[in-house]
């Protein structure tokens, strides 16, 4: 993959940069850190590309992936949402008070956890989906998403001008980053089973 993405950014400079992060926020298995600091390799080497060129293009795409997550969470909708918990919520020890309880949080911290999220790898891109299902002003969203955007890319970017040829060894250190906060999520994920089981109970 790590080839194919690099052939196109070559190819298509800031259009295949704007359209690999969209997808990679639409499909976040897609890793943003191979395109933005291949990306700032990319500046450092060609007098056609800059800094901000990048920065607008990477963030154009990111912001327009948000967007399309956002809309599949407004489409998606809570009544729907009702309607699986009340049918297959037993299966997870679910109900639909439970989904009201989050959404009410989300609605309390929304905003943060929007532009806290656009740091953590895989969440970043998935936290759109419970905006939009929340029913989240879609301003402030995109204003969130592109703060918190607008830092991930001009870090990652800077990454790979300054490290030039090496932009390669920033991977190793995000891969480290990512297992952390996969981590993270794990642990979160299995206490929050128990809880519920324990509350169930």
């Amino acid at each position: 993959m790590q080839q194919w993405i690099m052939h196109v950014m070559e190819q298509f400079g800031y259009l295949g940069v704007f359209l690999l992060i969209l997808l990679e926020n639409v499909f976040p298995p897609i890793p943003s850190e191979i395109i933005l600091t291949f990306g700032g390799f990319m500046v450092e080497q060609s007098p056609k590309l800059s800094f901000i060129g990048m920065l607008t293009a990477s963030t154009l795409g990111a912001v327009s992936g948000a967007i399309i997550l956002y809309y599949l969470g407004h489409i998606l909708g809570l009544h729907r949402i009702e309607r699986i918990i009340d049918k297959y919520g037993f299966i997870l020890r679910l109900e639909i008070n439970d989904i009201h309880k989050a959404n009410k949080w989300f609605n309390k911290y929304g905003y943060t956890a929007v532009f806290l999220c656009r740091f953590v790898p895989l969440i970043r891109s998935l936290i759109s989906i419970p905006a939009g299902l929340s029913q989240m002003a879609l301003v402030p969203f995109i204003i969130y998403t592109t703060i918190g955007t607008i830092i991930w890319n001009a870090v990652l970017i800077y990454l790979g001008m300054a490290l030039g040829q090496n932009w390669e060894k920033v991977l190793y250190y995000f891969d480290m980053y990512s297992n952390v906060f996969y981590m993270i999520i794990v642990i979160l994920l299995i206490v929050g089973i128990i809880y519920l089981y324990k509350r169930k109970r």
